[in-house]
């Protein structure tokens, strides 16, 4: 009796086990196949981001040596500033659909009005093949002129973006539609430059032709001209160095919309605005160079006749790195020299500028989460717009900057 019962129970737990499992498979199988249960879009949303808090009163010798486009706690009685806060939504939802959204919560439209939030990129990428080798990118992006201006405040080693090439679009963004095209191989080259901490600019294309409203990022267009953008950058290896040539040029109309009570302008307010400019990228491995200088016409005040004429610009600068991987932290040492004479169109004025600046600095890699940046710099700048037609100021401070990525 003992044994035929063992020998049912036996018999049910084989058939129990063996049904269990077959349906256990044909629902796995169910599973693969269904396109219910497919990856949804939202599960390719990734976020990241970084946070940039900085001290400039250190050694300062002139209280009234600012630099408005620069770091608004430049000058007077700064203390500790919170430069940027940034979240970062991206992904890769469609096999030819890239989104990308950056808002700051940390942007200050004035010295004494801070931590506003704000949008800074908002596009998507649409590729025309297979390997998205030829895209469109639509929205408010970065403009494709100067390799520092499109380098990432999360790469780049001087705390502030140099004069003559950032003067060109403030914010560096605007909105329009831009065409990309690069081959695989160099978008991962790209893309590695990046990775591996050499400070790449990141994937904007071989090439790179756009129409873009403007009046730089999130301001509105004020008039019916569209300005055109145009680049060609291609990065190649010799030995062991990459080395990565530009070329850039944009051209359209800019309309004032910070005005003085009493300047002088033209009847539409509108200008000339047109650059080129070329680059020359050494990567750190482990010496670097990085040198970029622009020529062009733009709106800039002229105190002798109190009017915003249309003027020559021209200005470039030079950055010097040595890369050093010690154990698992890096440590960069640079220096750059930058010169600036012409117009800011986007501030007061169209204020005027003559800038001749030496930074000396090091960045500090602790680990991939947390960087330090200290800078020395020495700055003589003329500024001049109706209200400060003679302001030349000259001076030094010691820069400091924490930084964590996430």
């Amino acid at each position: 009796m003992k044994k035929t019962i063992r020998t049912i129970l036996f018999l049910a737990i084989s058939q129990w086990s063996f049904y269990g499992y077959s349906q256990i498979n044909i629902a796995d199988s169910t599973k693969k196949v269904s396109p219910t249960l497919t990856k949804k879009w939202y599960e390719s949303i990734n976020l990241r981001g970084y946070a940039q808090v900085r001290y400039n009163g250190l050694l300062q010798t002139n209280e009234d040596l600012e630099c408005e486009q620069c770091d608004k706690s430049w000058g007077g009685e700064n203390g500790f500033f919170i430069r940027r806060m940034r979240l970062i939504f991206f992904g890769q939802i469609h096999p030819r659909v890239y989104f990308y959204i950056q808002p700051d919560f940390a942007s200050a439209p004035s010295s004494s009005t801070l931590h506003f939030g704000q949008l800074r990129d908002a596009y998507f990428d649409l590729g025309i093949d297979k390997q998205n080798e030829f895209r469109f990118r639509i929205g408010q992006s970065k403009v494709p002129f100067g390799f520092e201006n499109m380098q990432s405040s999360q790469n780049r080693l001087p705390l502030d973006r140099a004069d003559a090439t950032n003067s060109a679009v403030t914010n560096e963004r605007d909105l329009g539609v831009f065409f990309y095209w690069a081959p695989a191989k160099t978008r991962k080259l790209f893309s590695s430059l990046v990775n591996d901490g050499l400070k790449g600019s990141g994937d904007y294309g071989v090439f790179g032709l756009g129409v873009y409203n403007g009046q730089t990022a999130n301001r509105p267009e004020l008039n019916e001209n569209r300005h055109v953008v145009a680049r060609m950058s291609y990065p190649f290896q010799i030995k062991n160095q990459i080395i990565e040539p530009s070329i850039q040029a944009y051209k359209g109309q800019y309309t004032l919309s910070s005005l003085s009570s009493g300047v002088k302008v033209n009847d539409t307010k509108t200008y000339r605005d047109e650059r080129i400019g070329g680059t020359f990228v050494l990567y750190p491995k482990p010496f670097g160079i990085l040198a970029e200088y622009n020529v062009g016409y733009g709106p800039e005040f002229d105190k002798n006749a109190d009017s915003i004429t249309t003027q020559f610009l021209q200005g470039g600068f030079i950055t010097a790195s040595y890369k050093l991987d010690i154990l698992d932290q890096t440590i960069i040492p640079f220096v750059r020299y930058q010169r600036y004479n012409g117009g800011k169109k986007h501030e007061l004025d169209a204020r005027s500028y003559e800038v001749e600046e030496l930074e000396i600095g090091t960045e500090w890699q602790l680990n991939k989460n947390f960087e330090l940046v200290v800078m020395y710099t020495m700055s003589s700048r003329r500024f001049e717009d109706f209200a400060k037609q003679n302001n030349y100021q000259r001076g030094n401070l010691l820069r400091i900057q924490a930084q964590v990525n996430f």
